[in-house]
């Protein structure tokens, strides 16, 4: 069923065309002039608008134009007196899908009303199959991975891909923020629209406001031509605030603004401009502390953090290191045109008992730096940078005191340190299988899973 917004000034003509179309199986809401077509326009999602180029001394263009501005999938088919066939005119280059002149039959509007329909299914398929061959497949939006906690991402994921909630999250660098707010994107209903990411904390002060909101021509130094700015260009699509921890305080005002009130106005205009994208909001930060210490707007928080989505660190979910090396093994290994190589039982042990600051991305830039570097299929010890090749951790394994110090110990933590250094090259001798850990150390499964949760090693299970 197609939603359809009908828009004309006279009562009669709307309840006319409310039932014409109705009676087509379409769900059919009505205006009477440009506000009130607005404002049902921004409440709903509409396939096609049907609207009189004269809504008394109101234009329908200009509802043509707010709704192409916003909604570019959405078509507009312009109902017209003959004597205004300029006026139809124009409102084709403007972007109507096509013009009906009154009086008019019923079947004519309702072959043009189809036609518009159909056109717009056409161009959805069209950008759902060149996402789906293209940018999908070339960026990974799978979420991969067996973990426990990944299990309970893939399913908030599938759960709010259909609605327009706004979503957080939240997750150390690295750990595929963006990969989940793209699976969310190209899950839901909006996959054929654009998907816009920006990163908050990458664009100079100055020119945040600018790039979220766009901006008129002079409205500062270097502004030569007018621009859009982001909310725009994500038209009904997705826009993804990457780092939203790193805005300063001024742009987190105006940023509030539009998520509450769905209306921007560009950098030297005095017009409002309605939106209509959804928002995924991403941090390596934690908010809650940031709005403690007056760094993050607490209304902003809670605006943005309807829905938390939370990354485990790749150090939390070990076990899914394997699953990532062939994942990346075998894009690189296509970019580069080369066979996949294998990789040696020490490699795998290395790269399983490395706590990974950088999560994902450092795991991707060390196999692609491998990949790149590899002179045959093997991938050998060699090939790894010598943070990993020097120790199975960047925390050195800490000594037993000969006597106590004079100054005396923390006992508790420096035993923690030690569990933990004996723990990490248990799991890094076995290759990741905690049976074989457990064994190594004397310990039965159940304790080895319980010493690991302590320290947050290996995931659960």
């Amino acid at each position: 069923m197609s939603r359809i917004l009908v828009v004309d000034d006279e009562p009669s003509m709307r309840e006319f065309l409310q039932i014409l179309l109705s009676k087509a199986g379409h769900e059919v809401a009505t205006a009477g002039d440009v506000s009130g077509a607005l404002e049902r326009f921004r409440a709903g999602d509409f396939d096609l608008v049907v609207s009189d180029l004269r809504l008394g001394r109101e234009s329908g263009l200009d509802i043509l134009r707010a709704v192409k501005e916003a909604a570019p999938q959405t078509e507009v088919v312009m109902v017209t007196a003959f004597a205004t066939t300029e006026n139809a005119v124009q409102a084709m280059k403007l972007g109507a899908y096509d013009y009906v002149l009154k009086p008019f039959k019923n079947e004519e509007l309702r072959l043009v009303v189809e036609k518009a329909l159909e056109h717009r299914q056409l161009v959805a398929e069209n950008r759902v199959l060149r996402y789906r061959v293209g940018e999908r497949i070339r960026r990974g939006e799978e979420i991969l991975g067996t973990a426990p906690a990944m299990e309970e991402v893939r399913q908030l994921v599938e759960k709010l891909a259909p609605t327009r909630t706004t979503v957080l999250i939240t997750g150390e660098s690295g750990t595929g923020k963006e990969v989940v707010a793209r699976a969310i994107h190209v899950r839901g209903d909006r996959r054929d629209l654009p998907f816009v990411a920006i990163n908050c904390g990458a664009i100079p002060e100055g020119l945040i406001e600018s790039e979220f909101f766009g901006h008129e021509k002079g409205s500062f130094t270097g502004a030569s031509e007018s621009k859009p700015g982001l909310f725009e260009v994500a038209g009904s699509g997705t826009l993804f605030l990457d780092e939203v921890g790193e805005l300063p305080p001024p742009v987190q005002v105006k940023l509030l603004r539009a998520l509450q009130e769905r209306r921007i106005r560009r950098v030297g205009s005095q017009k409002d401009l309605s939106i209509s994208a959804r928002i995924l909001a991403a941090t390596n930060r934690d908010l809650e502390r940031e709005v403690k210490a007056g760094r993050f707007r607490e209304d902003l928080f809670y605006r943005l953090n309807v829905v938390q989505i939370r990354l485990p660190a790749l150090r939390e979910r070990r076990e899914d290191i394997p699953v990532f090396v062939e994942h990346f093994l075998e894009r690189f290994s296509a970019e580069l045109g080369r066979k996949k190589p294998r990789v040696l039982p020490e490699v795998s042990r290395l790269l399983a008992a490395y706590h990974w600051p950088g999560n994902l991305r450092e795991l991707a830039n060390v196999l692609e730096r491998a990949a790149t570097l590899a002179e045959g299929d093997v991938i050998g010890p060699e090939l790894l940078p010598p943070a990993l090749r020097g120790g199975l951790s960047d925390a050195p394994t800490p000594s037993v005191p000969a006597e106590l110090p004079a100054e005396g110990l923390d006992l508790e933590a420096h035993l923690d340190a030690i569990e933990r250094s004996l723990l990490e090259q248990a799991l890094a001798r076995a290759g990741g299988v905690k049976t074989e850990a457990a064994r190594v150390l004397s310990l039965s499964f159940r304790s080895l899973r319980y010493r690991l949760a302590k320290f947050g090693i290996g995931g659960e299970g």
